[in-house]
């Protein structure tokens, strides 16, 4: 059987040692020997291990940030509240997947901040994806489907930390189950939406009915 190329090798072993033993722990070396290459052929392709997560994230986690590109370049497609769900859904299930591999940086405080540095060089950070709801929701301020009092940069932390804090925070709960991701999300837009919409509240079902 044909060997995977290398880069992909090294995104696999990276992906899985990251979620298996979290990002402080994940050594470059470490994900070079899982992806069966040298650590001099992994920085072929990346120049760092935060360039390698970033990338793990953008290539095997759910595709959050090409949706809000997509949507911000287009304003006035399809229903506030279908592209609302499916932004929740998406961040739901990002934050579900990267959770586990990011959290052990917050254990050790210089590793993060070089590590934040690192990110801030690159552009990228988890700021980004509020940025990216923020200027989504502002195109459609100005498309007239959002109200022009509306605070999106507030609406956008409230949904993406909505969905960050369901990654975590429903693990001590008596059956240690996250909220299924199509209700919580469906639930998630049409309760945000009574805050922000132009539309009339009234003519909207209440967020937890059916």
């Amino acid at each position: 059987m044909e060997q995977k190329p290398a880069r992909i090798r090294i995104l696999d072993a990276a992906h899985e040692l990251m979620l298996t033993v979290g990002l402080a722990r994940a050594t470059t070396k470490e994900i070079a020997r899982a992806a069966d290459c040298s650590e001099a052929a992994l920085y072929k392709y990346f120049t760092s291990k935060e360039e390698l997560f970033v990338r793990v994230l953008t290539e095997r986690l759910p595709q959050l940030a090409p949706l809000l590109r997509s949507l911000a370049a287009e304003p006035g497609q399809g229903t506030l509240e279908e592209n609302l769900t499916e932004i929740a859904r998406q961040a739901a299930l990002f934050y579900e997947q990267s959770f586990p591999i990011a959290a052990s940086l917050y254990a050790e405080t210089q590793l993060k901040r070089r590590h934040d540095d690192a990110l801030r060089q690159m552009g990228a950070g988890p700021h980004m994806p509020i940025e990216g709801l923020d200027a989504y929701l502002r195109a459609e301020r100005t498309a007239g489907r959002v109200r022009p009092d509306a605070d999106t940069f507030a609406a956008a932390s409230l949904l993406l930390g909505a969905c960050a804090q369901r990654a975590f925070a429903y693990e001590a709960t008596e059956t240690g189950a996250l909220p299924e991701v199509e209700d919580f999300a469906r639930r998630l837009a049409r309760t945000l939406l009574g805050g922000i919409s132009v539309a009339d509240a009234a003519a909207r079902p209440a967020p937890w009915s059916a």
